[in-house]
């Protein structure tokens, strides 16, 4: 799904089963993020601190961990229990002795940040704020001169199977993503303080005081058959799109999805042979003035 909505900011997730999905989603598109990574880092050299603002149980900022052997690494969530995992995680890597979290909600718990940071990182957090243009604005306020921030928003929506399934009519996917945009569309409205504002997130980071920005696509391409690790990550994304979004499709989409899930259908996810992970995930980057 475009806006990848299987986030950790909702205060009915039972988080004992969705810090595990958010884990393994984030380490199957682990090769995206080192590419994007790598992009950044050549231009980020030798960053002090680094800040990951919404990171989750902590995959990213592990890698920014090893990007960045010298940096101190921060990660923010406002869940203490994926915090934790982040930090059994960076222990585990042996980074624990220069790898902190932070509790609380963004933007505001940035605040609580001992120094500014010389890159901060926010993936796919943004648009969980009321007023994006003013959580850039507070993002970049973070920054140390010279400091990067770099926001993953928008790309493409990620694409598991053919256009024609050889099930129910063609073109599944696309009505899904019209049934998400939908959704995404009432769920910024329905945000405490939500104000309205064209996602170009180049001009948005200017109007944050920002410069030097430049953006850039990051692609994931499991091909198929797909390995057990994607095609996992392919039912849980459909199961969720079911659970979600089920409702706002019509019945025969309805009942494909079903038949997608169902582990004793030879039509489904678990037996397919077309299944693949194909994703696409844009970086924009700017640089707070010297």
């Amino acid at each position: 799904m475009a806006h990848q909505h299987q986030h950790h900011d909702h205060t009915d997730i039972d988080w004992a089963e969705m810090a595990t999905h958010l884990e393994t989603q984030a380490e199957l598109f682990t090769p995206l993020y080192e590419h994007a990574l790598s992009w950044l880092a050549k231009e980020v050299t030798e960053p002090g601190l680094v800040v990951d603002a919404g990171s989750g149980p902590g995959v990213i900022s592990c890698l920014f961990a090893e990007t960045f052997p010298g940096a101190r690494i921060v990660a923010v969530d406002s869940s203490e229990p994926l915090l934790e995992r982040a930090r059994d995680r960076a222990a585990r890597q042996g980074a624990g002795d220069r790898f902190g979290t932070l509790a609380g909600e963004l933007p505001g718990v940035l605040d609580e940040l001992d120094y500014p940071a010389d890159l901060l990182w926010a993936s796919r957090s943004v648009h969980h704020l009321g007023d994006q243009k003013a959580a850039l604005a507070a993002c970049a306020a973070r920054l140390a001169p010279g400091g990067t921030l770099a926001v993953m928003e928008g790309g493409l929506p990620a694409r598991f199977l053919p256009r024609d399934l050889g099930i129910g009519r063609p073109g599944l996917q696309a009505r899904i993503d019209a049934v998400e945009e939908e959704w995404f569309a009432r769920m910024r409205a329905e945000l405490p303080g939500s104000v309205a504002h064209t996602e170009d997130w180049p001009a948005l980071l200017t109007a944050a005081g920002l410069h030097h920005t430049r953006s850039r696509t990051f692609l994931l391409d499991l091909p198929a058959p797909a390995g057990d690790r994607a095609r996992a990550y392919v039912v849980a994304s459909l199961t969720r799109t079911r659970e979600i979004l089920g409702e706002a499709l019509d019945a025969e989409d309805r009942a494909t999805l079903d038949r997608l899930l169902d582990p004793a259908d030879p039509a489904s996810l678990h037996h397919r042979p077309d299944v693949f992970v194909l994703a696409a995930h844009t970086v924009h980057a700017a640089v707070r003035p010297v």
